[in-house]
């Protein structure tokens, strides 16, 4: 005669099922998946892909001799050398003040980290015309920076400043320490500790914020168009050669050179997850 089993050998048993059991299908990712493409497709690549066709009406002859004359040859031109060298200047000095706000206890630190944001919440023309009234003809410093490349240069570089700063300063915040302090105890100087512990982890933030500053410095048309005078082949962007060419009714015209600001956005973006890839593997 068998043994009946005990009460915490039936507690313990797998439930067994009865009858037909039936599987709800998973809809919720596809559905989701499915939203997301679609709103992406509407918002961003429809219209992208609408000005690329447009760009490329009159054939790649036509593209080319749009975006090969002098006015905006020259707009192209001077807007990705300023975005270059705004792009290196960020990485230097965003990275010098994300490292002040989170490593140095200066005076003003939380004014100056408030401040930061600043140019992302300011419309781009108020930003215009505020550099304008401080380095105009009239300034109040005596630094007149108007209608000059100077100017512009300010400009794209006080509307990219928070990228870099706000893409390195999370990261500094969640770096171990601890790490640091034992190379410190044995015998590491403060140059060598940023260089093989801080900078390999703060680089893929770095490249990020530099990537998107320059990516912004490129489309950037508010804070330019009263600085800048608008004077072509001297200190004319990108962006207002489109504005202008649009009001000409050059449509094809101003579709090509945003089709080429697109490209080098994109080139940009393209290499940024390249770099961020292979920094990952290395990791």
């Amino acid at each position: 005669m068998s043994a009946l089993p005990s009460d915490a050998a039936v507690l313990a048993a797998p439930p067994v099922r009865r009858g037909r059991t039936w599987s709800r299908p998973a809809f919720g990712p596809a559905l989701t998946g499915g939203l997301v493409v679609v709103y992406l497709s509407v918002i961003v690549l429809i219209p992208l892909g609408f000005v690329v066709a447009k760009s490329t009406t009159g054939g790649w002859s036509a593209f080319w001799a749009s975006v090969h004359t002098p006015d905006a040859w020259s707009a192209l031109e001077l807007t990705v050398g300023l975005s270059l060298v705004v792009a290196l200047v960020n990485l230097v000095m965003g990275t010098l003040i994300a490292w002040v706000l989170v490593r140095d206890k200066v005076p003003g630190r939380q004014l100056f980290d408030t401040v930061i944001d600043l140019p992302f919440a300011l419309p781009t023309i108020v930003a215009g015309l505020t550099l304008l009234l401080l380095y105009g003809v009239q300034s109040p410093i005596g630094l007149n920076l108007a209608y000059a490349r100077t100017g512009v240069l300010v400009a794209l570089l006080f509307v990219t400043l928070p990228f870099v700063v706000r893409t390195v300063q999370p990261v500094l915040l969640e770096l171990d320490r601890d790490m640091e302090e034992a190379a410190a105890s044995l015998g590491a100087g403060p140059l060598t500790i940023f260089r093989r512990i801080v900078l390999p982890t703060i680089a893929p933030a770095m490249a990020a914020g530099t990537a998107l500053a320059f990516a912004r410095a490129l489309s950037e048309f508010g804070s330019t168009v009263l600085i800048s005078g608008n004077v072509p082949r001297q200190t004319q962007v990108a962006a207002v050669n489109i504005f202008g060419q649009i009001q000409s009714d050059n449509v094809h015209g101003a579709a090509a050179v945003s089709t080429v600001l697109l490209v080098v956005a994109l080139i940009v973006l393209v290499l940024l997850n390249v770099i961020q890839r292979w920094v990952a593997r290395r990791d």
